[in-house]
């Protein structure tokens, strides 16, 4: 299992291989489809399987912040060597590679970087400059440079197609059912916990404060959750997500009450997994009025839980 940072990081080593290229946020159920075409292709062509995918996603270079993001670079590529994949090439999008010629990408970054032998996209996959490369311009390289290219399957559930944007919106909306089985397992964020005010100790709900990464994420509110630590184990809380409009806060911050636990834990790193969720942030009148809806948030938590 390898991550691979950008393209000037390619080796000999690197070579043969067989690929997919996407953005893969969230690394959903399509996703796993696709990823297990791969591996059987891998094994065929006896060749590592390599995940091409880009930091920050395209949209997000033309337009900063105007996708939520599922997962960042470092949990894509760990849920990708979960499901088996040997490498991942995280390319960096900037106004360079954003100029690539669609012949300049098939030729460095596939046939001289991976010495790709097969290689599967969606059917509706643009690349280079413009966005002008598509699919039938990969099959046509396919053949001049010797690679197999073919489109992966659609995936459905429900009837509609399963996408990163559906889980987003599926996020937003509060419907973490739907999300769970999008995803094939329930959403989290990750982070590393940092001293804030400390406000919530002086009304019996001291929090773990987790500053989100500079990537918007998909959901905001008050949220029942699990929390899984390296040591304890995994424990119960209620947590928000949001900028506390309360107490003036002014960055996106996710805030985790941990029942019934007391341990000094700055610096360590949380896994926090979202269940359900309870009401949307509002900013309160005074923060009398806060503690007492953070009492209540806690409530309706630990009922869900017992």
């Amino acid at each position: 299992m390898e991550l691979i940072r950008g393209l000037p990081k390619l080796l000999e080593s690197h070579r043969p291989s067989v690929a997919s290229i996407g953005n893969y946020d969230g690394v959903h159920k399509g996703h796993q489809h696709v990823i297990s075409t791969l591996i059987d292709k891998s094994h065929e062509l006896d060749a590592p399987s390599t995940v091409i995918t880009f930091e920050p996603l395209a949209k997000e270079f033309f337009r900063p912040r105007s996708v939520p993001r599922l997962t960042s670079i470092e949990e894509r590529a760990q849920l990708l060597f979960e499901l088996g994949v040997d490498r991942v090439l995280c390319i960096d999008f900037d106004a360079s590679f954003a100029s690539y010629s669609p012949e300049g990408f098939v030729k460095e970054v596939l046939v001289d970087g991976l010495g790709v032998k097969y290689l599967c996209v969606g059917d509706d996959f643009r690349f280079g400059k413009n966005r002008v490369g598509d699919f039938l311009l990969l099959q046509a390289s396919g053949q001049k440079y010797g690679f197999d290219v073919t489109a992966h399957d659609t995936f459905e559930i429900y009837g509609d197609r399963v996408s990163s944007g559906r889980v987003r919106v599926a996020l937003e909306e509060g419907d973490f059912d739907l999300a769970r089985q999008l995803l094939g397992r329930s959403y989290t964020i990750n982070g590393q916990v940092e001293q804030g005010q400390q406000l919530g100790r002086t009304i019996g709900f001291p929090t773990a404060n987790l500053i989100l990464s500079q990537f918007q994420v998909p959901i905001s509110g008050v949220f029942a959750v699990t929390v899984t630590h390296s040591i304890y184990g995994v424990l119960n809380g209620v947590a928000n997500v949001g900028k506390r409009p309360t107490v003036d806060g002014n960055e996106n911050r996710l805030e985790v009450h941990i029942f019934d636990f007391d341990a000094q834990i700055y610096g360590d790193t949380l896994e926090v997994t979202f269940l359900e969720k309870i009401r949307d942030e509002k900013k309160f009148e005074s923060f009398e009025l806060l503690k007492q809806q953070i009492g209540l948030d806690a409530a309706k938590a630990r009922s869900l839980f017992s």
